[in-house]
């Protein structure tokens, strides 16, 4: 036997290194915030892995260069998650520059603050548009390339278990619709080998919800551990079950919010 040559102690060792190892990844929304960590989490466990970003081209080849770093294939897609076409784009390319696609992230989102009343039609339209048609988008494309062991995983919030105040109405509503997608998907896919799931963040500190901005002290004190949580926090839990630990995990919402919604 060369000294090369793998053995079953040497294989199982770089199994526990590299979990994802050979997998390939797409993370929406991966250039900032929770979708960088997840996609570098994604990428350190052994995933090549594809981003898509809006506006913030110099942040997307910057999560790339990191990725790459790590010995992984990288790929950034311009994609409004807005535009149907561009959703289903983005999976195509990375199928088939990455060849294939094994795990799905869904994390593009907004976040409209407003009481129901007052809120546009246009916001509307947007919180519909991103939040749950594209999720709906991203998966019908992405399933179509999945092999038995293949994971779909949305990034919802704590607020699709519990409305914390006014204000939060209608984003609670779409954060709830993609647990229902989820779970029926899971009965859809099941049979296929394809694991379906939601992770649901609480206060994670990160650009878009600072945990030294206005109103943060209100939301520190909703939760049981008095703090907010880290982006790695999520991209944590999302590796989990990525992985061959979250292989008997299906049509379930897992909050990871710091007891926010208990």
């Amino acid at each position: 036997m060369s000294p090369n040559q793998a053995t079953p102690s040497n294989i199982e060792s770089v199994t526990m290194k590299n979990p994802l190892q050979g997998k390939v990844a797409l993370v929406t929304g991966g250039s900032r915030g929770i979708g960088a960590a997840i996609a570098k989490r994604l990428a350190a466990d052994g995933a090549d892995v594809a981003i898509t970003y809006v506006s913030s081209p110099d942040k997307a080849k910057a999560v790339v260069a990191e990725i790459e770093k790590l010995g992984r294939r990288a790929l950034a897609v311009q994609a409004d998650s807005a535009n149907s076409g561009a959703v289903t784009a983005a999976v195509e390319k990375t199928a088939a520059e990455l060849k294939g696609l094994d795990i799905l992230v869904n994390n593009a989102g907004v976040f409209v603050a407003a009481m129901t009343a007052d809120t546009s039609a246009q916001d509307l339209e947007r919180l519909w548009q991103i939040n749950v048609r594209a999720p709906i988008v991203a998966i019908q494309a992405a399933a179509k390339h999945m092999q038995k062991g293949g994971r779909i995983i949305t990034i919802g919030s704590c607020l699709g278990e519990r409305v914390a105040g006014p204000g939060v109405t209608l984003v609670s509503m779409t954060k709830a619709a993609v647990v229902g997608l989820t779970r029926g998907l899971a009965r859809e896919l099941g049979p296929q080998g394809i694991c379906v799931n939601v992770v649901e963040p609480g206060p994670i500190d990160t650009d878009m919800n600072p945990s030294e901005a206005e109103g943060a002290d209100a939301q520190r004190a909703a939760t049981a551990l008095g703090h907010y949580g880290h982006p790695d926090d999520i991209a944590a839990m999302v590796a989990h079950l990525a992985g061959e630990s979250g292989r008997y995990s299906t049509g379930a919402a897992f909050l990871v919010d710091g007891g926010y919604a208990a």
